[in-house]
């Protein structure tokens, strides 16, 4: 098992960051989006930090579209997905989220509601 990590440390003028550890020596790495390549990923050692690399995604703008695109990082040469990250355009997603937890706490009402008479009924 691996203890390469990729952590993401922020999405900056259309480019995702991230600092990779765990590796000696800095690997290639595929992004995928649509299980299409993703090109121009950089991986550079960090100075005074061995073992760690700075890694940054350009997120071209062709890719972006209404709904939810998922792009993953992967290690070239193991297969491992290291990362993946998400972003929602064109989407109100904050008033669907709600509206959906809403449905789901009225759905879980009616269950315990109808579990309760359930359990009235039988122990009859």
């Amino acid at each position: 098992m691996s203890d390469t990590t990729l952590t993401k440390t922020r999405i900056r003028a259309g480019i995702w960051e991230g600092v990779l550890t765990g590796v000696a020596t800095a690997p290639a790495l595929d992004v995928l989006h649509l299980e299409q390549p993703v090109t121009g990923v950089t991986v550079t050692a960090i100075p005074d930090r061995p073992g760690e690399f700075a890694v940054q995604v350009p997120i071209p703008a062709e890719l972006l579209s209404e709904g939810v695109q998922t792009f993953l990082i992967r290690n070239q040469g193991t297969g491992q997905t290291l990362a993946h990250f998400t972003i929602i355009t064109g989407v109100a997603m904050e008033d669907d989220v709600r509206a959906e937890l809403d449905l789901l706490r009225a759905e879980l009402d009616m269950l315990k509601r109808a579990f309760r008479r359930h359990c009235l009924e039988t122990a009859m």
